[in-house]
């Protein structure tokens, strides 16, 4: 169990996920001042993200948060999974319960834990060599992920997209990943583009919302990160998913 918890701190700390450099908010956030469609009343602000430098344990359900990014979590689960018929995997994932399965549409992706199976130094050396090219992708959270940020924002629920809309004032506006913002007035890297939606008169026009292919959940900069708004929307939408997966697994288990 003690290999267990030293593999887990060790694979989080080398691998983390997440952007590996402090971020702020550049001084190339739209600026409201400027615009024919804002009214004086319009405030917004910018949040500072909070960094973690403390590393966790893993827990006795076989679930680790992940020490640089409190909302992302290992789950450890059984084979067979997407990555091996024989071997564990880390389910990741922004709940800290345990996915409802190793299939869940809930689960961000996989990654290869291959040090649980067996405690080896070989196995262990194995695991703690993974890159972000082992990760296994979700196409099922993919969906989810467009519908939440469809929903949000059709809702707007997320000032910091409203107030890239106000900025936009007419177009098509780009809805980019937070892990690796471009500079004012340039696009953004088409794997950090999650989707693209039309702005008319200042006011985003939900419904003409469409997913970029060429999104990745992963990159080189981290794992995907949604501006306040959208993210808390995407984690309201997980955790009705995942109750409705345990309801369905309750009622189809003998």
């Amino acid at each position: 169990m003690q290999t267990s918890r030293n593999l887990a701190r060790q694979f989080c700390r080398k691998h983390s996920l997440i952007v590996r450099r402090g971020i702020t908010y550049p001084a190339s956030r739209p600026s409201l001042s400027s615009s024919p469609c804002i009214q004086s009343n319009f405030k917004t602000s910018w949040l500072p993200r909070r960094r973690f430098s403390h590393s966790s344990p893993l827990s006795s359900t076989g679930s680790l948060a992940d020490p640089s990014r409190p909302d992302l979590f290992y789950h450890i689960i059984q084979p067979p999974t997407p990555i091996s018929q024989t071997l564990p995997a880390y389910a990741l994932s922004f709940s800290t319960e345990k996915p409802p399965s190793n299939l869940s549409r809930t689960i961000i992706g996989w990654l290869p834990a291959r040090g649980q199976a067996q405690g080896t130094d070989s196995n262990l050396a194995s695991t703690l060599d993974a890159t972000l090219e082992d990760f296994v992708e979700n196409p099922g959270f993919v969906k989810i992920l467009h519908s939440a940020v469809k929903d949000g924002l059709r809702e707007g629920v997320d000032e910091i997209q409203k107030t890239s809309a106000v900025q936009k004032m007419d177009g098509w506006m780009h809805i980019h990943d937070e892990r690796n913002i471009p500079a004012l007035n340039r696009i953004g890297d088409p794997d950090d583009i999650i989707g693209t939606v039309l702005v008319k008169n200042c006011e985003i026009q939900a419904e003409t919302y469409q997913p970029m292919p060429s999104y990745r959940l992963v990159t080189a900069d981290g794992l995907i990160q949604l501006t306040p708004g959208l993210a808390k929307k995407l984690r309201d939408t997980l955790i009705r998913i995942a109750n409705a997966e345990r309801t369905d697994l309750r009622s189809t288990s003998p």
